[in-house]
């Protein structure tokens, strides 16, 4: 029981880092973004490169975790703009199909981008994973990077329930939130909020991927696989909800973990049957509209 437990955590905690991302952009700008999978693949392979990079300049190899969080703040800072600013932005207030129908479309395009960039083969990020070493727990060995990236989640979560419940920017969030056209009437600029949310919804994406990125063999088509179970984990939380995601994470991951070692043939079916049961008794979610609404 606690080898599922320790991997069900260590499985939630990349995933709690995606679907919150995921969540807040959808809290603020109702977007169900298609694409998220996408950023996550962005973030796997800058950090690919960046740690890369990094070992050809023969820094410390502590300073790989530096090189990867780096490469999630450049795909935020290069893509969000572009994407939110050069395409988003025309389609605000339009049919919810048609939104998801344009991220979709961006998926098909960054996806064929990554191959034109990276090309098919794949990277592996080698040198964080042993920066830890094993912990010894019982009888049972583990990589210590495995916990850190627990520690991430916690950290993470934490700075942005502190940012949007602590700051003044977080504040103003919440309030386009609850009415954008009354925060507008208000003299809060919305455009700039927007930009500012998917901004750090890519970000946490971004992040999600380049800390995976050692633990995986990061290839094209991983992004496909993320946002499948990023968009269980908010379906089972509820749409926007920071403490659903979280709760939907531990779910999800746990569920997988005890299907991996008690039944490996449910694996790919016991995500699903716990987002089914959910919704039969929660279809809004385990937390409900109003509440996510509020973040």
């Amino acid at each position: 029981m606690l080898t599922i437990l320790i991997d069900g955590l260590t499985y939630a905690s990349w995933l709690f880092i995606v679907a919150l991302g995921l969540t807040l952009v959808f809290g603020v700008l109702k977007i169900l973004n298609i694409a998220h999978g996408s950023f996550y693949a962005l973030g796997a392979y800058a950090a690919a490169s960046f740690v890369g990079w990094a070992s050809a300049m023969k820094w410390a190899p502590g300073y790989t975790l530096v090189a990867m969080l780096l490469a999630a703040v450049a795909v935020a800072a290069l893509v969000a703009p572009l994407t939110e600013r050069g395409l988003l932005r025309f389609f605000y207030g339009r049919d919810e199909v048609l939104l998801v129908l344009v991220t979709y479309a961006m998926f098909l395009v960054m996806e064929d981008g990554t191959k034109l960039l990276w090309g098919a083969n794949p990277y592996y990020v080698s040198e964080p994973y042993g920066l830890f070493g094993n912990i010894d727990i019982g009888t049972q060995t583990y990589v210590g990077y495995d916990f850190a990236l627990v520690a991430l989640a916690v950290v993470v979560g934490l700075a942005v329930w502190w940012w949007l419940n602590r700051t003044q920017q977080g504040k103003i969030m919440i309030a386009v939130i609850h009415s954008s056209e009354i925060a507008s009437s208000m003299g809060v600029n919305v455009s700039r909020v927007y930009m500012l949310a998917f901004s750090v919804g890519i970000f946490l994406a971004a992040l999600g991927g380049a800390f995976t990125a050692p633990m995986i063999s990061v290839q094209p088509g991983v992004s496909v696989g993320v946002i499948i179970v990023s968009f269980a984990v908010v379906i089972i939380g509820g749409l926007g909800s920071i403490e659903g995601a979280a709760i939907g994470a531990l779910i999800v991951g746990l569920a997988r973990a005890m299907a991996v070692h008690l039944a490996p043939v449910a694996e790919l079916f016991s995500i699903y049957v716990v987002m089914a049961v959910v919704l039969m008794f929660r279809p809004e979610g385990l937390f409900q509209r109003i509440q996510a609404r509020k973040i």
